[in-house]
C-alpha cells in the first residue's frame, strides 16, 4: 500500500530573509475535502485555477496560502486492502477522522516557519465534504482534551460548496439511492451488479463513453475510466453514499451549526466563518430544505453568508466549471483576508 494521493500547491518561495513575529506573513493552509467519489484528482483543474487567482491580488500578499487536497480513503486500490465481506468499504464515520488525522499531519513548509502548525486553516467542502467539514469544526471545538496536533488545528473558516448536509435522502438523486440501499438483496450487492458489467467493458470503450457521451473534458474522463476500472473504487462510492443516505438524514446542524459558535466562544476563540454555495438546481439537494436552512439562517450575518447560484452551475462543478467556481471562492477569501477594507469592495 501506498500513502494516499494528495495535489499541492504552495505558495510562492519568499527570500531567506529573518523576519519577526510581528512582520512575517499569515501562514494558512486551504484544505479541499472532495465529495464522493473521493478522488482529489477531479479537483485539480479548481486548485489550480484557485492557485492562479489568489496570486494575482495584491490585497492578498501578506497571506501565505497553502493549497492542499487530498483523496478520501478507498478510492485507490493501492491505499488499502483489497476489500471484502468482512472488510468492507470505509463509512462517513471513517472519513471524517481519516480527514482530521490528515490535517493533523500537515505543517507550514516555508523556511522560517517550517514543521510549525498553521495560523489558520480555511476548509474548502464540496458535497459531502461540507458535511464532514462542519463535523470537523464541531469535534475539535468540543474536544478540547484531544492529543497535541488536533489541539494546534486552527479552523478558522469554511468555504462549502453545494453542501449536503441534511435530508440527502429527500433530494432526487438521494431518493434514489436511497431505495436501492434499503431494496433486500440489491442494495447489498449493487456494487457486484456494477463490477461485472464494468469488467465486460474494455477500458477503451468505456473511456471513449466518458469523453463522447457524458461529454466530460479529458482530464476527468481519465480519472473517471481508472475509478470505473479500479478493483475496488465502484464499491467504495457505493457504499459510502448508500451510508451518507442512513447519516445525513435529520437536520443536526440546525442545532450545531449554534453549538459551534457557542463552542468557540466558551472556549474564547474566534468564532468561525462559514460561506454556503448552494446550486439553483441541485438533484442532491431538495430545494424546500434549501429554502428552510437559508431562511433559519438569514440573522447569522456575522458569520454565516448563504448564496444560491443564480446561473446554472451544477453539482459537479470540478469538471467543467472549476474556473468560474474558483473566481467565487477568491472572492469569499479576499472578503476575509484583503489587507483593508478598500480591498475587499
Amino acid at each position: 500500500m501506498t500513502t494516499a494521493h494528495f495535489l499541492s500547491y504552495p505558495p510562492r518561495p519568499v527570500d531567506g530573509k529573518p523576519v519577526d513575529k510581528e512582520s512575517r506573513p499569515l501562514e494558512v493552509l486551504i484544505y479541499l475535502i472532495s465529495g464522493n467519489p473521493g478522488l482529489v484528482d477531479y479537483y485539480a483543474p479548481f486548485l489550480s485555477a484557485l492557485r492562479g487567482l489568489i496570486d494575482e491580488l495584491h490585497s492578498l500578499r501578506h497571506v501565505r496560502f497553502y493549497i492542499y487536497g487530498q483523496d478520501l480513503a478507498g478510492f485507490r486500490d493501492d491505499d488499502h486492502a483489497p476489500f471484502t465481506a468482512h472488510r468492507k468499504p470505509y463509512d462517513l464515520e471513517h472519513q471524517i477522522r481519516y480527514t482530521l488525522g490528515a490535517l493533523a499531519r500537515l505543517h507550514v513548509e516555508s523556511r522560517q516557519q517550517r514543521g510549525l502548525p498553521y495560523d489558520e486553516v480555511l476548509l474548502i467542502g464540496h458535497s459531502v465534504g461540507a458535511y464532514i467539514a462542519l463535523e470537523l469544526f464541531h469535534r475539535l471545538l468540543r474536544d478540547q482534551e484531544s492529543e497535541q496536533p488536533l489541539q494546534d488545528l486552527n479552523l478558522a473558516s469554511a468555504i462549502l460548496l453545494f453542501p449536503t448536509i441534511s435530508h440527502i435522502s429527500r433530494s432526487p438523486n438521494g431518493w434514489k439511492l436511497d431505495l436501492l440501499r434499503r431494496t433486500p438483496v440489491l442494495g447489498d450487492n449493487a456494487y457486484r451488479v456494477a463490477q461485472a458489467f464494468l469488467r465486460l467493458c474494455p477500458r477503451g470503450a468505456l473511456r471513449w463513453v466518458v469523453r463522447r457521451v457524458l461529454g466530460f473534458p479529458a482530464g476527468g474522463a481519465e480519472v473517471t475510466t481508472d475509478w470505473l476500472k479500479s478493483r475496488d473504487g465502484v464499491w467504495q462510492a457505493l457504499h459510502m453514499g448508500m451510508d451518507e443516505m442512513r447519516v445525513i438524514g435529520e437536520d443536526l446542524w440546525d442545532d450545531e451549526l449554534w453549538e459551534i459558535a457557542r463552542d468557540a466562544e466558551a472556549h474564547r476563540k474566534p468564532v468561525p466563518k462559514f460561506f454556503f454555495f448552494f446550486g439553483r438546481r441541485d438533484n442532491w439537494v431538495a430545494d424546500h430544505h434549501r429554502d428552510e436552512f437559508i431562511g433559519k439562517r438569514r440573522g447569522q450575518v456575522e458569520r454565516t453568508e448563504l448564496i444560491v447560484d443564480e446561473g446554472d452551475i451544477p453539482h459537479a462543478f470540478c469538471i467543467r466549471h472549476s474556473e468560474a467556481v474558483a473566481e467565487k471562492v477568491t472572492a469569499w477569501i479576499k472578503q476575509m483576508y484583503a489587507a483593508n477594507q478598500d480591498d475587499k469592495n
